[in-house]
């Protein structure tokens, strides 16, 4: 039988990928008179619901979909939480 579950998937740029969003907004942050803020890093934020028979089938599907659309390996990193939707019976 087959599961619903909740993913959350975060992408972000490696760390030795520039990141000239996260550069501007660090600059605008410092001319509106913020100060001691670095190192910011603009990244994605992705929700989906996903059907599998299982934590761990989900799991490897949601690691093929984030490696082949929803992150570029090259340049970003990718991580995700999954939970079960809970169903209310």
């Amino acid at each position: 039988m087959s599961e619903q579950y909740h993913c959350s998937i975060y992408v972000t740029l490696r760390p030795s990928v520039l990141d000239p969003a996260g550069t501007a907004v660090q600059s605008g942050l410092k001319q509106l008179g913020y100060e001691g803020i670095e190192g910011i890093r603009i990244g994605k934020y992705i929700q989906l619901v996903l059907s599998a028979n299982d934590e761990t089938q989900a799991r490897e599907k949601l690691d093929k979909i984030c490696d082949q659309l929803l992150a570029n390996p090259v340049i970003e990193n990718y991580r995700f939480d999954v939970t079960p939707v809970q169903v209310v019976r």
